[in-house]
């Protein structure tokens, strides 16, 4: 019995020394390593891109998430999450709507009006690189699960609610009016250059 117990307190030592860099060395020994052997991605399908991006913005927002269990303090079981999300959503002009008399020209070719659909907002697009959590407080039970949990600390549920009121300010915001706009000047100045001296862009 006194072999192992030796060789676990000489392996224990090693560890203490190389985590605290007390012999030269002994980082190459117990240091990490990270292998990537991920497999290349896959192409899942292709669609084609059918609209005109007037317009994007951008959006950043505090969330502060608290799920609590009824009859228990915190202490024990409830979890607070403070995260920080940022994103973008894009508002475009879906040209696939057009019709045969979404577009009427004059006889001699100088004049052209467009009636167009109104711009729509896509879905917010969180940024991965700029949104991180700020905080996490969890109970007793809640740490306990996340041993015996294949996704410990999963952070959709703030990730989604971050989506959530990110779309709902740009509902808000002037994002269609702007990408109306933009798109109205693109295809004035598209026109024009094909020689029509006057056009006119409306949205129904």
């Amino acid at each position: 019995m006194k072999v192992p117990v030796a060789l676990l307190v000489v392996l224990v030592l090693f560890v203490l020394a190389g985590r605290f860099s007390l012999v030269p060395g002994l980082d190459d020994v117990f240091g990490e390593e990270t292998k990537d052997r991920s497999g290349p991605a896959v192409l899942k399908s292709i669609q084609d891109m059918n609209r005109y991006e007037g317009a994007a913005g951008n959006f950043q927002i505090v969330v502060d998430l608290e799920k609590d269990a009824k009859f228990l303090p915190d202490a024990i079981r409830g979890t607070r999450t403070l995260y920080v999300g940022a994103g973008t959503v894009s508002a475009y002009v879906d040209l696939n709507r057009l019709g045969d008399k979404s577009v009427t020209v004059n006889e001699d070719r100088t004049e052209a009006t467009l009636r167009l659909p109104h711009a729509r907002l896509g879905t917010p697009a969180l940024n991965a690189d700029r949104s991180y959590a700020v905080s996490k407080q969890r109970g007793l039970l809640d740490r306990l699960g996340d041993l015996f949990s294949d996704n410990p600390a999963d952070e959709r549920a703030v990730h989604r609610l971050a989506a959530q009121r990110i779309g709902e300010a740009a509902k808000e915001s002037e994002l269609n009016v702007r990408a109306e706009k933009n798109t109205t000047a693109m295809l004035q100045g598209l026109l024009r250059s094909l020689g029509f001296r006057q056009v006119t862009v409306t949205y129904a």
